[in-house]
């Protein structure tokens, strides 16, 4: 018996060893699949979503999102705010420092927030900043980078001064662009900082490997705070611009999450993968854009015709599968406080808008023997195909001859950007907060997202008193709704759907939390 037993205990022990060697502490990998690649990966040259899931992972801001999108201390562990809603004052995270081991000071929070608004930087989120004291001055050339409402009063302590209250101030802060960055590096290799082996970063991971149009590997920072909780050891960031070869590499194993799928396979998908799929609302808009300094779409009217003609209930169910909503304004609902402001057509019967549609193109010249011709611009994706297709098809009785121009998302993203020339183009907008002003931002004179170039005085106007409104939210919320029926008159952007997440997620990682923001760090993410 005791020779059995102790045979026994022997195995027993040696299959604890080899379960320890091969599983206990083998290597978490979550392989991310993305719809695509990042621009750039500096936090204060980037604007998209894919960009936006990368930075929370590499770096982290004073305050960071959790699983549910809520907000929770990051690089600050506290903070106070004054009496008069205009100077947070935030306490650093004793002890933090950056991946090459440098302590995280407040002194790189004020370096960022001068850069982001240096006009050097170009930066294309500079007027998020706007609401601190002079940092629109300084964008405009108007004033240097230390004038900027941001000052270290010792290494862990930052305090921040506004213009007015700003009641979206500390979500804000959870956008990339008002990450920290590392000034000796930034100045050691300037536009080479970001790269594999330059990098210093603050966040759950660092950068190991970048290779375009293949992955980008992340690993596990080990000198972050919280890294004893941050159970995925590597997450591969896997573009599929291609959303059904995407599909094809989840059910091969090969990605454990992905961030789109081709609506017109939905049907087919929820039978397959059943709660696998996940949809639900997310608090964004899916729009057009026209270039609004070039002829014709200068005409407020053509601009008016081309909207009222395309029937957004179609496209929301034929092309995307009742997986999304039709959209008249330019803010989603669901914010608390606010009433949207939308097109006056939008109770209009489609057949009514399209003899109005009609008429308007005949009153500025067009018709069968002058027909008006436009140009469709969206970046890779079956859905944005599609979308573009069906408008094709709509716009056609009307004597429209619309053509189709795709690029990657890099490249159409970029050349909207750099304004370059265009007629119409797609583009959709997530919050960056949960406040109407970042839908309504983004159509600003001073705004580099503004790929639309409207301009318009009265819209300005009523966003400037509703930012000096401050925290009185009922007139605040009032004048931003006027300022919403402005863009909406005026057809400064074209809403065409309001955005739900679609997201495959194995049975395997648990901690990917559904939410309005659609945001999944992967430091809350564990894999089994």
């Amino acid at each position: 018996m005791k020779i059995q037993t102790g045979l026994k205990s022997w195995l027993v022990g040696c299959t604890m060893l080899v379960m320890t060697a091969s599983g206990a502490f083998a290597e978490v990998v979550y392989n991310r699949g993305s719809s695509a690649d990042p621009e750039s990966l500096d936090p204060h040259k980037t604007s998209t979503t894919y960009e936006a899931d990368l930075l929370r992972d590499i770096f982290m801001g004073l305050v960071v999102q959790d699983a549910k999108a809520e907000l929770i201390p990051g690089a600050a562990e506290s903070w106070t705010v004054s009496a008069d809603g205009t100077v947070y004052t935030f306490k650093l995270r004793a002890g933090a420092t950056w991946s090459n081991g440098d302590p995280v000071t407040a002194g790189d929070f004020v370096f960022a927030f001068q850069r982001l608004q240096d006009p050097a930087t170009a930066a294309e989120y500079a007027s998020m900043l706007y609401p601190v004291k002079n940092a629109e001055a300084i964008n405009q050339g108007k004033a240097k980078p230390e004038e900027i409402g941001a000052k270290a009063i010792d290494d862990m302590t930052l305090e921040v001064t506004l213009n007015a209250p700003t009641p979206y101030f500390l979500e804000m802060l959870t956008h990339q662009a008002t990450y920290p960055v590392h000034r000796a590096t930034v100045e050691k290799f300037g536009n080479e900082w970001t790269k594999p082996g330059n990098i210093v970063s603050n966040g759950a991971y660092t950068l190991a490997e970048f290779v375009p149009n293949d992955h980008i590997k992340l690993v596990k920072n080990p000198k972050f705070y919280d890294a004893a909780n941050v159970q995925i050891d590597t997450v591969n960031f896997i573009p599929n611009e291609d959303r059904s070869a995407a599909i094809k590499r989840y059910e091969a194993g090969e990605l454990d999450t992905h961030d789109d799928m081709p609506t017109e396979q939905l049907a087919d998908i929820k039978a397959k993968f059943g709660d696998q799929v996940h949809i639900g609302p997310y608090l964004g808009t899916y729009y057009y854009t026209f270039k609004t300094d070039k002829s014709p779409w200068d005409n407020v009217n053509i601009r008016r015709a081309v909207s009222m003609a395309i029937d957004r209930e179609f496209i929301a169910e034929k092309v995307w599968g009742n997986s999304m909503i039709p959209s008249y304004s330019m803010v989603p609902p669901g914010i608390t406080g606010y009433e949207t402001s939308t097109f006056d057509y939008a109770e209009m019967s489609q057949i009514d808008r399209e003899d109005a549609a009609k008429k308007l193109l005949t009153e500025a010249g067009y018709g069968p023997d002058k027909p008006l011709k436009m140009e469709i611009r969206y970046n890779t994706s079956e859905n944005h195909k599609n979308t573009a297709v069906a408008i094709q098809e709509q716009l056609k009785p009307l004597g429209v001859e619309v053509t189709l121009l795709n690029t990657d998302t890099k490249t159409h993203y970029g050349h909207l950007e750099q304004k370059g020339d265009f007629d119409i183009a797609r583009a959709g907008w997530i919050a960056d907060y949960k406040d109407p002003e970042t839908f309504l931002g983004i159509s600003r004179k001073a705004s580099a997202n503004n790929y639309a170039q409207y301009v318009s005085a009265e819209f300005e106007g009523l966003m400037d008193k509703a930012a000096a409104a401050g925290g009185n939210s009922g007139e605040r919320m009032k004048l931003l709704s006027q300022a919403e029926a402005v863009l909406m008159r005026d057809h400064g952007q074209i809403p065409l759907l309001y955005y739900s997440y679609h997201n495959l997620v194995s049975a395997k990682i648990k901690g990917f939390e559904d939410n309005v923001m659609n945001v999944h760090p992967t430091r809350f993410i564990r894999k089994e």
